[in-house]
């Protein structure tokens, strides 16, 4: 067993994210190992740009609302303890709903993340369906 020291909390780039968002790592798997485990802190308003990741991505969402997307789909409002994934290569998007904060657990494996536009606000402001009434 190793107690791992805690990194700093990484403030995300603007080129992959509108708004404010942070990450604290939670897990950086070694050799052979490729899992990665983030806890990621939005500001109302704030989302990732459009990407996918190689080997899909496992959200659990901690506090607050999330909204995440699929390229083509609808917005789903998401709620805490709300798991939501996407598959391998699927492009997407996810982030904060614009009157609360959101934390999340995000889960993936490799660095194998393909970063595409941003997200529009026409795009952000969509109708959206809730996990509570599913």
């Amino acid at each position: 067993m190793e107690l791992l020291k805690k990194q700093p909390t990484m403030k995300l780039p603007s080129d992959c994210f509108t708004g404010d968002a942070w990450a604290d790592v939670i897990h950086r798997g070694e050799e052979p190992s490729r899992s990665r485990a983030n806890a990621v802190r939005f500001a109302p308003g704030a989302r990732t740009a459009w990407h996918s990741h190689g080997l899909g991505q496992t959200l659990y969402v901690v506090e607050g609302i999330a909204l995440i997307q699929a390229r083509e789909g609808e917005i789903l409002e998401a709620h805490p303890g709300d798991v939501i994934w996407t598959p391998p290569g699927e492009e997407h998007w996810h982030g904060a709903a614009p009157d609360h904060f959101m934390t999340h657990l995000a889960l993936w494996e490799t660095d194998d993340v393909a970063w595409l536009e941003h997200v529009t606000d026409t795009e952000y402001g969509a109708r959206r369906r809730s996990t509570r009434s599913a």
